[in-house]
C-alpha cells in the first residue's frame, strides 16, 4: 500500500466538532507552511485541513502558524499530515496538532469559540459555543 493510499485509509482521528473556516462565504482562517499562505477548509482543536494539490510527507512534524482574518494574532505549533485526500479540482490533506507554542491551544479555543458565536444562526451564550467547541465530532 502507498502512503497516499495508506493515508486514505486510515480511520477519522478527530473526535471533536471540525468547523468550516469560512465566516460569510470568506475564508478566516489560514496556514502558513514554510512560508507558503493557504486558506484552511476546516479546523478543530485537534487539527485542520488544507488543500494540497499532492500528498504532502506524513513522515514528519512540520513547523505551522494559524492566522485569523482581522486579528493580529497567530497561532504556532507543529502538526503531522494524518491523511489526504485527492480530487480533480484539487486534493486536501488532514493535519493533527502534535504541540503548540505557548498557550496556543487555549487561544485556538476562543478562536473557535468566537467563530461559533459569530456563526449561529440563532443567539448563542459563550458557555454554549465552548460546550460546541469541545464536544464529540458530529461527522
Amino acid at each position: 500500500m502507498t502512503e497516499v493510499e495508506s493515508m486514505a485509509a486510515a480511520e477519522e482521528r478527530r473526535k471533536r466538532q471540525r468547523f468550516v473556516a469560512k465566516w460569510r462565504g470568506e475564508y478566516c482562517f489560514w496556514v502558513v507552511v514554510n512560508g507558503d499562505r493557504k486558506p484552511l477548509v476546516d479546523l478543530s482543536l485537534e487539527g485542520f485541513a488544507m488543500p494540497a494539490t499532492s500528498p504532502p510527507s506524513s513522515s514528519s512534524d512540520f513547523e505551522f502558524v494559524l492566522q485569523r482574518i482581522n486579528v493580529p494574532d497567530e497561532i504556532r505549533g507543529r502538526a503531522r499530515v494524518v491523511n489526504y485526500l485527492s480530487a480533480p479540482e484539487g486534493g486536501q490533506a488532514g493535519c493533527r496538532f502534535e504541540s503548540f507554542d505557548g498557550d496556543g491551544q487555549a487561544r485556538l479555543r476562543d478562536w473557535l469559540t468566537t467563530h461559533v458565536i459569530m456563526n449561529a444562526t440563532v443567539r448563542i451564550s459563550e458557555k454554549d459555543a465552548l460546550k460546541i467547541v469541545e464536544g464529540r465530532s458530529l461527522v
